[in-house]
């Protein structure tokens, strides 16, 4: 039985929507995950039952040996009691260019800009840029107030198990769901945008 936390196979570069983190946040975001769990005083079987994420694929994690998904990550974050965001190291002292949390060979890159930690909420600012038939998928099942789209460049299709919206340059649209969705560019030259990400806070 395979578990669905474990890491899949690398994924083909050529595919549509492959990409992942540079190897230099992949060991930066290990480190942290293992010192915040530590602080804990959790150990990672702990951790793997308090986060839905498998022991093997959090060993992988703090070593630096897995390339995990955002989605992934939103769950070990909740496990900690923390945020995605604050894993990362975003927020008031934060680099004003971001951190780039995905990227694939075509181009297309995701950068988070900002974040802001409320007694039940992190507010996460994000900037993407979609090109070609490279396309994000998201969605780790923690419960989520939404998301809210920008487009300022191009056309953007967002497609959730409740079907699929068009946002043009100009316009905004929302994603309210806590399943599965997906970011695709519907414009030749690809699209630019930005997202705001409303992700709750739980208690260590």
């Amino acid at each position: 039985m395979v578990d669905p936390s474990d890491p899949a196979p690398a994924p083909d570069a050529s595919a549509p929507g492959s990409g992942g983190m540079r190897q230099a946040v992949v060991e930066q975001i290990g480190d942290r995950i293992r010192a915040a769990r530590q602080e804990l005083d959790l150990s990672v079987g702990a951790l793997a039952e308090r986060s839905d994420v498998s022991r093997r694929m959090l060993t992988q994690i703090e070593l630096g040996q897995a390339n995990p998904s955002v989605a992934i990550l939103d769950r070990v974050a909740a496990g900690l009691g923390t945020t995605f965001a604050a894993l990362m190291g975003i927020g008031a002292h934060a680099h004003p260019d971001g951190v780039e949390v995905w990227s694939t060979d075509g181009g297309s890159w995701a950068v988070i800009l900002d974040a802001m930690d409320a007694p039940a909420v992190s507010v996460e600012t994000w900037k993407w840029k979609l090109l070609g038939t490279d396309a994000y998928e998201g969605g780790s099942g923690v419960p989520s107030a939404g998301r809210m789209i920008h487009v300022i460049e191009g056309a953007l299709e967002i497609s959730t198990g409740e079907g699929a919206q068009v946002v043009e340059a100009g316009g905004s649209g929302r994603v309210l769901t806590d399943g599965l969705y997906r970011y695709r560019s519907l414009h030749e030259a690809g699209t630019v945008f930005l997202s705001v990400a409303l992700q709750p806070r739980t208690a260590s």
